[in-house]
């Protein structure tokens, strides 16, 4: 006998205690625990995420779960993503750092354009130069913060990312 997630309807096996589509419980033991009293909202996300996992886990015994029709993975290889590690490595080192925003960029471009989400590639147009001006202000701010504006700097440079991250 199959049930349905009661978030979003999808049609689930009885042996399922988390909808492979939105993680959401079913109802069984499992899902209702919750997370070590930490109230019924964490508990709940906690239990999404372990189902998530779990399910993903099941699931990839099975052949059909690697497909690459319209799945969205990362295709580059360990020596090519070693390599641009090493350029990058390389580019900061022998500027004394003053590079930093090229290599991120050269990183970040190479990372995003092996990657892809439902079958389509994605591409990154962000530059060194666009990101310099940025990297000036959140250098300067952390010092005239005493190194207090530096917990802002990555979530900064993660919006900049995104923002020059596109779908083809």
């Amino acid at each position: 006998m199959s049930k349905f997630c009661k978030n979003c309807g999808t049609s689930l096996s009885d042996d399922l205690t988390f909808c492979p589509n939105c993680g959401a419980g079913t109802g069984g033991a499992d899902a209702n625990a919750g997370a070590g009293g930490f109230g019924a909202g964490f508990g709940g996300a906690v239990n999404n995420l372990k189902g998530n996992f779990n399910n993903m886990m099941s699931q990839s015994e099975d052949p059909s779960f690697w497909s690459t029709d319209g799945a969205s993975k990362w295709d580059g290889g360990v020596l090519e993503t070693f390599v641009a590690g090493i350029v990058a490595s390389l580019m900061i080192t022998f500027t004394c750092g003053i590079a930093t925003p090229w290599a991120v960029c050269y990183l970040w471009n190479f990372i995003i354009s092996h990657a892809l989400i439902d079958g389509r590639r994605l591409s990154f147009d962000g530059t060194g130069a666009q990101l310099f001006g940025n990297w000036i202000k959140w250098f300067l701010l952390t010092v005239i913060t005493c190194g207090i504006y530096s917990f802002w700097v990555t979530p900064r440079l993660y919006h900049w990312i995104c923002k020059h991250t596109h779908i083809q």
